[in-house]
């Protein structure tokens, strides 16, 4: 495979983002060196939020305000659409606090997500929001919730805020070792690959993101190494009248990423 140093990275990944017919945010750091665009361009954040509240969970813990193997009552919330597997089943299921953490990230299931909302509270959690300082990340609603979407109200963020949150998974600056770890591998764990991810070979890299979509918007977050290597990514997009298209930009900057990486 022929060398690719970050320089030539950047013109590739240059020459991907030309073609996309959306407006988009991206941030890609390697070994100290980034790859911006528009990267605090503010965006309507989708299922990326969901990292942020995952890293807050994990603070709470450690404060000890919450506990990981509680149960928590699948009934206590109105059942939501979208993606997850809790709505379609059994309303009297009881799940540990650290199972319904899983299943909003590796399915990003939208009924765990608001359990934990409900569990933590929305002004805590953007408390933790800032104190992680996400210059422009904001929990304004639950997930699903189109009433408060009609009202004005959503939940917005930036590539480079989900830069900070990927790094503070790996690099644990705020969690406990163990924390960072046990949040990296929900990460690690994700059943949506279908983006940054799309064309990468993971039995030789290992990718810990999340994605998030709504109408016209198409967004993902990774980190992606391969032997000690490590490249962190986020890029999102919006504005688009066909959702393949961000997809398919998605897929060929992941795939410059792998060939960065393993060159």
């Amino acid at each position: 495979m022929k060398k690719m140093d970050f320089d030539e990275l950047e013109e590739k990944v240059y020459t991907e983002v030309s073609r996309c017919r959306g407006r988009m945010g991206l941030i890609i750091e390697a070994e100290d060196k980034r790859i911006e665009i528009n990267s605090e361009g503010k965006f309507s954040s989708a299922s990326l939020i969901k990292i942020p509240i995952l890293i807050e969970c994990f603070r709470q813990s450690e404060k000890g305000t919450i506990d990981l193997q509680q149960l928590i009552q699948i009934a206590s919330v109105e059942k939501v659409g979208g993606a997850g597997v809790l709505q379609a089943l059994s309303r009297d299921l009881a799940l540990k606090v650290i199972d319904v953490m899983t299943l909003m990230i590796i399915v990003s299931d939208n009924l765990a997500t608001n359990l934990l909302i409900d569990l933590i509270g929305m002004d805590q959690i953007n408390q933790g929001i800032k104190e992680l300082n996400l210059q422009h990340t904001e929990l304004n609603r639950k997930m699903m919730d189109f009433t408060a979407l009609k009202n004005g109200f959503d939940n917005y963020t930036t590539a480079f805020d989900m830069l900070t949150c990927l790094k503070e998974i790996d690099q644990n600056r705020v969690l406990s070792n163990e924390s960072a770890s046990k949040a990296k591998e929900m990460l690690e764990n994700q059943q949506f690959n279908n983006k940054l991810s799309d064309q990468i070979d993971l039995n030789l890299c290992k990718v810990a993101n999340k994605t998030g979509e709504l109408l016209g918007m198409e967004h993902d977050c990774a980190i992606i190494q391969y032997e000690k290597k490590s490249v962190y990514a986020a890029v999102l997009i919006d504005q688009l009248r066909h959702s393949n298209d961000g997809r398919q930009t998605m897929s060929s900057i992941g795939q410059l990423i792998s060939q960065y990486l393993m060159s």
